[in-house]
């Protein structure tokens, strides 16, 4: 009887290692937890109201934050679009200017007496392509003989008395002006008649 007992053990029993799944699963209770299965806990009403009014408030300062550095930008965007508007009639007038002792050199050879027609032809030419140049460029000479002195755009550089012209009328232009727009590049020198 003592062999048929043991052999009934031997079947029962399980080895070692074998089965200890089954034993965890038997142990688990309704309220243990494991690792993976955490409920998240339930937060209270307060603590939701708090946390929804920091992230308006943060939301808030973005958006805030967000609004400033646009109107950063556009002002920047068009204090740069002012600059470059400013700039290219400056090195328009620059450039002209830089160019008018050359027209003023064409128009004394145009006047000086040659005998060659070819040569005062070819000079003719270049000073024309000259003044078309400017006129491309929006240039205009100041030449106003016969009209009231302007100080804005001439400079008076002696006077004349002259019954047949009328009171500070210019009679006479020494050297060109020269305008673009409502920018004097360099004022006309004149004589002007009948001054006070």
């Amino acid at each position: 009887m003592q062999s048929n007992d043991s052999e009934i053990l031997k079947e029962n029993t399980v080895p070692e290692g074998e089965g200890t799944a089954e034993r965890e699963c038997c142990n688990e209770q309704p309220g243990n937890k494991q690792p993976g299965n955490e409920q998240p806990e339930e937060k209270s009403e307060d603590t939701l109201k708090k946390e929804l009014e920091e992230i308006s408030s943060r939301l808030a300062q973005a958006e805030d934050k967000y609004l400033r550095l646009m109107a950063e930008y556009d002002n920047f965007r068009k204090r740069s679009q002012k600059e470059k508007a400013d700039i290219y009639p400056e090195a328009i007038a620059r450039a002209v200017e830089a160019f008018l002792p050359v027209i003023d050199n064409f128009e004394r050879a145009l006047g000086a007496g040659t005998s060659d027609e070819k040569y005062k032809s070819g000079v003719d030419m270049i000073y024309h392509q000259l003044l078309d140049a400017l006129t491309k460029l929006e240039v205009k000479a100041i030449d106003r003989v016969g009209e009231v002195f302007d100080p804005n755009l001439e400079n008076a550089v002696s006077r004349i008395q002259d019954d047949s012209l009328g009171e500070n009328v210019v009679a006479e232009v020494y050297q060109k002006g020269y305008i673009r727009g409502g920018r004097v590049i360099r004022h006309a020198m004149v004589v002007v008649a009948n001054c006070n």
